[in-house]
């Protein structure tokens, strides 16, 4: 019998997804409480502050990610790519 979490199905992509996860929202939080944040206007339609455009960001990502699923029978590597271009986008300008 396995440990607690052996019903999760833990894969290599999964773990470092959800690390790379905790290490964005912990760097995030760490900046926050060295360098606060304010809000400002970029493309997006709203005043956001870091964590909004994070947030915005990482949601954004999931949608890219399932309609890549959908759309297509290829490896998700070019979904990752157009994620990737999509949070420099968005924390920086958005």
């Amino acid at each position: 019998m396995g440990g607690p979490l052996e019903w999760m199905a833990w894969t290599t992509p999964t773990a470092l997804f959800f690390g790379a996860v905790f290490l964005m929202v912990a760097s995030m939080a760490l900046l926050g409480a060295r360098n606060p944040s304010y809000a400002r206007k970029g493309f997006l339609p709203i005043e956001t502050t870091r964590g909004d455009r994070l947030y915005i960001g990482l949601i954004v990502c999931a949608l890219i990610n399932l309609a890549w699923l959908l759309a297509t029978d290829a490896t998700q590597l070019g979904a990752v790519a157009l994620c990737a271009l999509w949070m420099v986008l968005v924390l920086r300008w958005g």
